[in-house]
Protein backbone atom coordinates (compact mmCIF):
# COMPACT_ATOMS: atom_id res chain seq x y z
CA UNK A 1 0.00 0.00 0.00
CA UNK A 2 2.77 2.47 0.90
CA UNK A 3 4.54 1.85 -2.41
CA UNK A 4 1.35 2.54 -4.38
CA UNK A 5 0.71 5.68 -2.31
CA UNK A 6 4.23 6.92 -2.97
CA UNK A 7 3.85 6.48 -6.70
CA UNK A 8 0.53 8.30 -6.67
CA UNK A 9 2.00 11.23 -4.75
CA UNK A 10 4.93 11.31 -7.13
CA UNK A 11 2.62 11.56 -10.12
CA UNK A 12 0.72 14.39 -8.46
CA UNK A 13 4.04 16.19 -7.88
CA UNK A 14 4.92 15.65 -11.55
CA UNK A 15 1.74 17.28 -12.75
CA UNK A 16 2.07 20.20 -10.35
CA UNK A 17 5.71 20.81 -11.22
CA UNK A 18 4.92 20.76 -14.91
CA UNK A 19 2.06 23.25 -14.79
CA UNK A 20 2.73 25.71 -11.99
CA UNK A 21 5.48 26.80 -9.62
CA UNK A 22 5.57 24.69 -6.47
CA UNK A 23 7.47 24.71 -3.19
CA UNK A 24 11.19 24.30 -3.45
CA UNK A 25 12.90 20.96 -2.91
CA UNK A 26 14.54 22.59 0.10
CA UNK A 27 11.19 23.27 1.72
CA UNK A 28 10.05 19.68 1.38
CA UNK A 29 13.29 17.84 1.92
CA UNK A 30 15.02 19.76 4.67
CA UNK A 31 17.59 20.71 2.05
CA UNK A 32 20.73 22.65 2.94
CA UNK A 33 19.45 25.63 0.96
CA UNK A 34 17.65 26.76 4.09
CA UNK A 35 21.05 27.17 5.73
CA UNK A 36 22.56 29.13 2.84
CA UNK A 37 25.40 31.36 3.92
CA UNK A 38 26.27 34.69 2.28
CA UNK A 39 29.45 34.68 0.28
CA UNK A 40 31.12 35.51 -3.04
CA UNK A 41 30.16 32.18 -4.61
CA UNK A 42 27.20 29.85 -4.59
CA UNK A 43 27.99 26.95 -2.26
CA UNK A 44 24.68 25.13 -2.53
CA UNK A 45 24.17 24.03 -6.15
CA UNK A 46 20.73 22.61 -6.71
CA UNK A 47 21.65 19.93 -9.22
CA UNK A 48 25.40 19.71 -9.87
CA UNK A 49 28.67 20.87 -8.35
CA UNK A 50 29.52 22.59 -11.62
CA UNK A 51 26.27 24.55 -11.54
CA UNK A 52 25.57 23.91 -15.23
CA UNK A 53 22.01 24.78 -16.28
CA UNK A 54 19.95 21.80 -17.36
CA UNK A 55 17.76 21.36 -20.40
CA UNK A 56 14.16 22.15 -19.45
CA UNK A 57 11.72 19.31 -19.94
CA UNK A 58 8.28 19.96 -21.39
CA UNK A 59 5.37 19.44 -18.98
CA UNK A 60 4.21 15.86 -19.28
CA UNK A 61 0.87 14.63 -17.89
CA UNK A 62 0.89 11.45 -15.84
CA UNK A 63 -0.90 9.54 -18.58
CA UNK A 64 2.01 10.03 -20.97
CA UNK A 65 4.78 8.89 -18.62
CA UNK A 66 4.79 5.24 -19.66
CA UNK A 67 8.27 4.24 -20.83
CA UNK A 68 9.18 1.55 -23.35
CA UNK A 69 12.30 -0.44 -22.55
CA UNK A 70 14.52 -0.97 -25.60
CA UNK A 71 17.42 -3.01 -24.20
CA UNK A 72 18.68 -4.62 -20.99
CA UNK A 73 21.87 -6.37 -19.91
CA UNK A 74 23.05 -7.64 -16.52
CA UNK A 75 25.94 -9.45 -14.87
CA UNK A 76 27.33 -10.25 -11.43
CA UNK A 77 30.13 -7.91 -10.37
CA UNK A 78 30.88 -9.91 -7.21
CA UNK A 79 28.94 -12.04 -4.72
CA UNK A 80 26.09 -9.82 -3.52
CA UNK A 81 26.58 -7.21 -6.27
CA UNK A 82 24.69 -7.19 -9.58
CA UNK A 83 25.04 -4.64 -12.37
CA UNK A 84 22.15 -3.89 -14.72
CA UNK A 85 22.06 -1.52 -17.68
CA UNK A 86 18.99 -0.67 -19.67
CA UNK A 87 17.66 1.88 -22.15
CA UNK A 88 14.12 3.16 -22.34
CA UNK A 89 12.14 5.83 -24.16
CA UNK A 90 9.14 7.91 -23.19
CA UNK A 91 7.48 11.04 -24.58
CA UNK A 92 10.39 13.19 -23.39
CA UNK A 93 13.01 11.07 -25.14
CA UNK A 94 15.47 8.24 -24.41
CA UNK A 95 17.49 7.58 -21.27
CA UNK A 96 20.20 5.06 -20.40
CA UNK A 97 20.35 3.83 -16.80
CA UNK A 98 22.97 1.90 -14.81
CA UNK A 99 22.16 0.13 -11.55
CA UNK A 100 24.20 -1.61 -8.87
CA UNK A 101 22.06 -3.82 -6.63
CA UNK A 102 24.02 -4.57 -3.45
CA UNK A 103 23.29 -6.93 -0.56
CA UNK A 104 25.32 -5.50 2.37
CA UNK A 105 24.82 -8.71 4.38
CA UNK A 106 26.97 -10.72 1.94
CA UNK A 107 30.04 -12.11 3.76
CA UNK A 108 33.18 -10.24 2.72
CA UNK A 109 31.25 -7.35 1.15
CA UNK A 110 31.51 -3.79 2.48
CA UNK A 111 30.14 -0.42 1.45
CA UNK A 112 32.34 2.49 2.45
CA UNK A 113 33.32 6.13 1.93
CA UNK A 114 36.25 6.63 -0.44
CA UNK A 115 38.61 9.51 -1.19
CA UNK A 116 42.23 10.16 -2.15
CA UNK A 117 43.27 10.86 1.44
CA UNK A 118 43.15 14.63 1.85
CA UNK A 119 39.67 16.14 2.05
CA UNK A 120 40.67 18.80 -0.49
CA UNK A 121 42.14 16.37 -3.03
CA UNK A 122 40.09 15.58 -6.14
CA UNK A 123 40.54 12.75 -8.64
CA UNK A 124 38.58 10.64 -11.15
CA UNK A 125 36.24 8.10 -9.53
CA UNK A 126 38.17 5.13 -10.93
CA UNK A 127 41.38 6.38 -9.26
CA UNK A 128 39.62 7.02 -5.94
CA UNK A 129 38.22 3.48 -5.90
CA UNK A 130 41.56 1.96 -6.89
CA UNK A 131 43.12 3.09 -3.60
CA UNK A 132 40.96 0.56 -1.73
CA UNK A 133 40.82 -1.98 -4.57
CA UNK A 134 37.08 -1.47 -4.77
CA UNK A 135 35.10 -3.60 -7.18
CA UNK A 136 32.40 -0.97 -7.79
CA UNK A 137 31.29 2.52 -6.85
CA UNK A 138 29.96 5.93 -7.90
CA UNK A 139 30.78 9.59 -7.40
CA UNK A 140 29.65 10.97 -4.06
CA UNK A 141 28.95 14.32 -2.44
CA UNK A 142 28.64 17.75 -4.05
CA UNK A 143 31.88 19.69 -3.64
CA UNK A 144 33.40 23.16 -3.76
CA UNK A 145 34.45 22.87 -7.38
CA UNK A 146 37.10 25.32 -8.55
CA UNK A 147 37.88 26.61 -5.05
CA UNK A 148 38.90 24.41 -2.12
CA UNK A 149 37.79 21.19 -3.81
CA UNK A 150 36.32 19.99 -0.50
CA UNK A 151 32.97 18.20 -0.15
CA UNK A 152 30.08 20.36 1.05
CA UNK A 153 28.68 17.82 3.49
CA UNK A 154 29.80 14.95 5.67
CA UNK A 155 32.01 11.94 5.20
CA UNK A 156 32.92 9.12 7.55
CA UNK A 157 35.27 6.30 6.58
CA UNK A 158 35.23 2.93 8.34
CA UNK A 159 38.99 3.02 8.93
CA UNK A 160 39.80 6.75 9.09
CA UNK A 161 36.74 7.87 11.02
CA UNK A 162 34.94 11.20 10.64
CA UNK A 163 36.75 13.23 7.98
CA UNK A 164 34.47 16.21 7.37
CA UNK A 165 31.04 17.37 8.55
CA UNK A 166 28.79 20.23 9.59
CA UNK A 167 26.67 20.70 12.68
CA UNK A 168 23.82 22.13 10.65
CA UNK A 169 22.99 21.90 6.96
CA UNK A 170 24.03 19.46 4.23
CA UNK A 171 23.54 16.48 6.53
CA UNK A 172 21.19 14.35 4.41
CA UNK A 173 23.22 11.17 4.03
CA UNK A 174 23.50 7.52 3.14
CA UNK A 175 25.06 5.46 5.93
CA UNK A 176 25.76 2.02 7.37
CA UNK A 177 24.70 2.02 11.01
CA UNK A 178 26.40 0.41 14.02
CA UNK A 179 24.57 -2.86 13.32
CA UNK A 180 25.58 -3.05 9.67
CA UNK A 181 22.23 -1.96 8.23
CA UNK A 182 22.04 0.58 5.41
CA UNK A 183 19.97 3.70 5.93
CA UNK A 184 19.30 7.22 4.71
CA UNK A 185 18.56 10.16 6.97
CA UNK A 186 19.71 13.39 8.57
CA UNK A 187 23.10 13.03 10.32
CA UNK A 188 24.13 16.23 12.08
CA UNK A 189 27.57 16.45 13.64
CA UNK A 190 27.76 16.97 17.38
CA UNK A 191 30.84 18.90 18.49
CA UNK A 192 32.05 20.74 21.54
CA UNK A 193 35.21 22.12 23.14
CA UNK A 194 35.42 20.80 26.68
CA UNK A 195 35.16 23.44 29.42
CA UNK A 196 34.43 26.16 26.83
CA UNK A 197 30.67 25.97 26.17
CA UNK A 198 30.54 29.42 24.56
CA UNK A 199 32.84 28.32 21.75
CA UNK A 200 30.56 26.89 19.06
CA UNK A 201 32.09 24.35 16.68
CA UNK A 202 30.11 24.47 13.43
CA UNK A 203 32.35 22.77 10.87
CA UNK A 204 34.96 20.05 10.50
CA UNK A 205 37.22 20.24 7.42
CA UNK A 206 34.53 22.14 5.49
CA UNK A 207 35.06 24.36 2.43
CA UNK A 208 33.88 27.30 4.54
CA UNK A 209 33.24 28.16 8.19
CA UNK A 210 29.65 29.11 9.01
CA UNK A 211 29.51 32.87 9.78
CA UNK A 212 29.76 33.37 13.53
CA UNK A 213 31.04 29.84 14.07
CA UNK A 214 34.28 27.93 14.43
CA UNK A 215 35.71 25.51 11.92
CA UNK A 216 38.14 22.75 12.92
CA UNK A 217 40.77 21.77 10.37
CA UNK A 218 43.01 18.72 10.79
CA UNK A 219 45.90 17.26 8.76
CA UNK A 220 43.23 15.26 6.88
CA UNK A 221 42.14 18.55 5.29
CA UNK A 222 45.36 19.05 3.35
CA UNK A 223 47.12 22.41 3.13
CA UNK A 224 45.47 25.55 4.49
CA UNK A 225 43.18 27.46 2.13
CA UNK A 226 43.49 30.99 3.56
CA UNK A 227 40.49 33.27 3.32
CA UNK A 228 38.65 30.91 0.99
CA UNK A 229 37.31 29.16 4.12
CA UNK A 230 35.91 32.48 5.39
CA UNK A 231 34.36 33.24 1.98
CA UNK A 232 36.74 36.18 1.53
CA UNK A 233 36.12 37.68 4.98
CA UNK A 234 39.39 39.14 6.29
CA UNK A 235 38.18 41.13 9.30
CA UNK A 236 37.04 39.60 12.62
CA UNK A 237 38.65 36.24 11.90
CA UNK A 238 40.98 34.27 14.15
CA UNK A 239 43.27 31.27 13.55
CA UNK A 240 44.30 29.20 16.58
CA UNK A 241 46.55 26.14 16.36
CA UNK A 242 46.26 23.38 18.93
CA UNK A 243 49.21 21.05 19.38
CA UNK A 244 49.32 18.26 21.95
CA UNK A 245 46.06 19.46 23.44
CA UNK A 246 47.10 23.07 24.07
CA UNK A 247 46.94 26.34 22.16
CA UNK A 248 50.29 26.83 20.43
CA UNK A 249 49.63 29.95 18.33
CA UNK A 250 46.87 32.50 17.87
CA UNK A 251 46.73 34.96 14.96
CA UNK A 252 44.36 37.38 13.28
CA UNK A 253 45.49 36.37 9.80
CA UNK A 254 44.90 33.15 7.86
CA UNK A 255 47.67 31.28 6.07
CA UNK A 256 47.41 29.58 2.70
CA UNK A 257 49.25 26.57 1.33
CA UNK A 258 50.68 25.49 4.68
CA UNK A 259 50.50 21.99 6.21
CA UNK A 260 48.45 21.63 9.40
CA UNK A 261 50.11 20.37 12.56
CA UNK A 262 47.71 19.27 15.26
CA UNK A 263 44.40 21.09 14.82
CA UNK A 264 43.59 24.49 13.37
CA UNK A 265 40.58 26.40 14.71
CA UNK A 266 39.25 29.22 12.53
CA UNK A 267 36.65 31.55 14.01
CA UNK A 268 34.44 34.11 12.31
CA UNK A 269 32.68 37.10 13.85
CA UNK A 270 31.83 36.75 17.53
CA UNK A 271 33.56 33.37 17.70
CA UNK A 272 36.80 34.96 16.51
CA UNK A 273 36.49 37.45 19.38
CA UNK A 274 36.03 34.62 21.89
CA UNK A 275 39.02 32.70 20.53
CA UNK A 276 41.18 35.80 20.80
CA UNK A 277 40.63 35.81 24.57
CA UNK A 278 42.26 32.38 24.98
CA UNK A 279 46.00 32.66 25.77
CA UNK A 280 48.72 30.33 24.56
CA UNK A 281 48.92 27.17 26.60
CA UNK A 282 45.15 26.94 27.19
CA UNK A 283 44.09 23.24 27.25
CA UNK A 284 41.78 22.42 24.32
CA UNK A 285 39.99 19.10 23.84
CA UNK A 286 37.46 18.78 21.02
CA UNK A 287 34.80 16.07 20.92
CA UNK A 288 32.97 15.39 17.65
CA UNK A 289 30.75 12.61 16.33
CA UNK A 290 27.86 11.97 13.96
CA UNK A 291 24.31 11.36 15.12
CA UNK A 292 23.87 7.62 15.74
CA UNK A 293 27.62 6.98 15.35
CA UNK A 294 27.37 5.10 12.00
CA UNK A 295 30.20 2.94 10.67
CA UNK A 296 30.36 5.01 7.48
CA UNK A 297 28.43 7.85 5.90
CA UNK A 298 28.40 10.11 2.86
CA UNK A 299 26.05 13.00 2.16
CA UNK A 300 24.07 14.16 -0.84
CA UNK A 301 21.64 17.04 -1.04
CA UNK A 302 17.94 16.29 -1.56
CA UNK A 303 15.94 13.40 -0.18
CA UNK A 304 14.34 11.86 -3.26
CA UNK A 305 12.25 9.36 -1.31
CA UNK A 306 11.67 9.42 2.45
CA UNK A 307 9.63 6.78 4.28
CA UNK A 308 8.31 5.56 0.94
CA UNK A 309 7.04 9.01 -0.08
CA UNK A 310 8.48 10.98 -2.99
CA UNK A 311 9.93 14.27 -1.74
CA UNK A 312 11.27 15.72 -5.01
CA UNK A 313 9.10 18.27 -6.82
CA UNK A 314 11.44 19.62 -9.53
CA UNK A 315 10.21 18.17 -12.81
CA UNK A 316 11.81 20.66 -15.19
CA UNK A 317 15.62 20.48 -15.26
CA UNK A 318 17.13 17.39 -16.87
CA UNK A 319 20.67 16.36 -15.93
CA UNK A 320 22.83 13.28 -15.62
CA UNK A 321 22.00 11.89 -12.16
CA UNK A 322 23.50 9.76 -9.41
CA UNK A 323 21.36 8.42 -6.57
CA UNK A 324 21.49 5.84 -3.80
CA UNK A 325 18.51 4.15 -2.18
CA UNK A 326 17.64 1.48 0.37
CA UNK A 327 14.93 -1.18 0.15
CA UNK A 328 13.66 -1.45 3.73
CA UNK A 329 12.19 -4.93 3.15
CA UNK A 330 15.28 -6.64 1.74
CA UNK A 331 18.02 -4.36 3.09
CA UNK A 332 19.42 -4.05 -0.43
CA UNK A 333 21.23 -0.89 -1.49
CA UNK A 334 20.36 0.50 -4.92
CA UNK A 335 22.99 2.71 -6.59
CA UNK A 336 21.81 4.37 -9.79
CA UNK A 337 23.35 6.51 -12.52
CA UNK A 338 21.28 7.97 -15.36
CA UNK A 339 23.31 9.35 -18.26
CA UNK A 340 22.40 12.75 -19.67
CA UNK A 341 23.28 15.60 -22.03
CA UNK A 342 23.71 13.04 -24.81
CA UNK A 343 21.77 12.07 -27.90
CA UNK A 344 21.07 8.60 -26.54
CA UNK A 345 20.18 9.75 -23.01
CA UNK A 346 18.53 13.09 -22.18
CA UNK A 347 19.00 12.86 -18.40
CA UNK A 348 16.33 12.93 -15.71
CA UNK A 349 14.47 15.49 -13.67
CA UNK A 350 14.48 15.10 -9.89
CA UNK A 351 10.89 13.82 -9.93
CA UNK A 352 11.72 11.26 -12.62
CA UNK A 353 14.72 10.13 -10.59
CA UNK A 354 12.58 9.71 -7.48
CA UNK A 355 9.91 7.83 -9.44
CA UNK A 356 12.51 5.42 -10.80
CA UNK A 357 14.00 4.80 -7.35
CA UNK A 358 10.51 3.95 -6.09
CA UNK A 359 9.96 1.58 -9.02
CA UNK A 360 13.28 -0.13 -8.26
CA UNK A 361 12.11 -0.78 -4.68
CA UNK A 362 13.65 2.06 -2.68
CA UNK A 363 11.83 3.19 0.46
CA UNK A 364 14.55 5.80 1.09
CA UNK A 365 16.69 7.52 -1.53
CA UNK A 366 18.98 10.51 -1.77
CA UNK A 367 20.39 12.53 -4.65
CA UNK A 368 24.19 12.57 -5.01
CA UNK A 369 26.21 14.93 -7.19
CA UNK A 370 25.10 14.92 -10.82
CA UNK A 371 25.96 16.47 -14.14
CA UNK A 372 29.48 15.84 -15.34
CA UNK A 373 30.29 14.22 -12.01
CA UNK A 374 27.90 11.27 -12.55
CA UNK A 375 30.18 8.25 -12.94
CA UNK A 376 29.67 4.55 -12.25
CA UNK A 377 32.67 2.23 -12.01
CA UNK A 378 32.64 -1.54 -11.62
CA UNK A 379 33.92 -4.83 -12.90
CA UNK A 380 32.86 -5.38 -16.49
CA UNK A 381 32.05 -8.71 -18.14
CA UNK A 382 35.78 -9.40 -18.46
CA UNK A 383 36.29 -8.92 -14.71
CA UNK A 384 38.20 -5.65 -15.14
CA UNK A 385 37.31 -2.51 -13.19
CA UNK A 386 36.15 0.09 -15.71
CA UNK A 387 33.80 3.04 -16.18
CA UNK A 388 30.39 1.49 -16.89
CA UNK A 389 28.38 4.58 -17.89
CA UNK A 390 29.06 7.44 -20.30
CA UNK A 391 29.99 10.60 -18.34
CA UNK A 392 28.49 13.68 -20.00
CA UNK A 393 31.81 15.53 -20.36
CA UNK A 394 33.17 12.70 -22.52
CA UNK A 395 35.69 11.90 -19.78
CA UNK A 396 35.72 11.42 -16.01
CA UNK A 397 35.38 14.62 -14.02
CA UNK A 398 37.71 14.93 -11.02
CA UNK A 399 35.56 14.72 -7.89
CA UNK A 400 36.04 14.92 -4.13
CA UNK A 401 34.88 11.50 -2.95
CA UNK A 402 32.97 8.36 -3.82
CA UNK A 403 30.72 5.63 -2.49
CA UNK A 404 32.59 2.36 -2.87
CA UNK A 405 31.98 -1.39 -2.66
CA UNK A 406 34.81 -3.73 -1.69
CA UNK A 407 34.84 -7.51 -1.57
CA UNK A 408 37.21 -9.92 0.14
CA UNK A 409 36.53 -13.63 -0.26
CA UNK A 410 35.85 -15.08 3.21
CA UNK A 411 38.81 -17.06 4.50
CA UNK A 412 41.31 -15.46 2.12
Amino acid sequence: MRRRLAISLGLVACVLAGTAPGPSDAALAGDPGRHAEPGPRKLHPKHTSGGEPGTLAAPLPAGRRTATETSRTTWQVAPGVTFTRWSQTDARGPIRAHLLTIDPSTPGLKIDYASMGSVRRVAPVIDILAKDRAIAGVNGDFYDIGHTGAPLGLGKDRQRGLLHARVDGWNNAFYINRHGRAGIGDLPMHAAIRHHPKLEITNLNSPFVTPGGIGVYTPRWGKTAGYRVTQGQTERVRAVTVVNGRIATTRGKLSSGQPITGQLLIGRGDSAKLLRKLPKGTPITIDRWLEGRPQMAISGNHFLVHDGIIRAVDDREMHPRTAVGVDADTGEVLVLVVDGRQQGSRGYTMVELADLMIDLGADEAINLDGGGSSTMVGKNRDGKVAVLNKPSDGFQRWVANALEVTYTKPGS
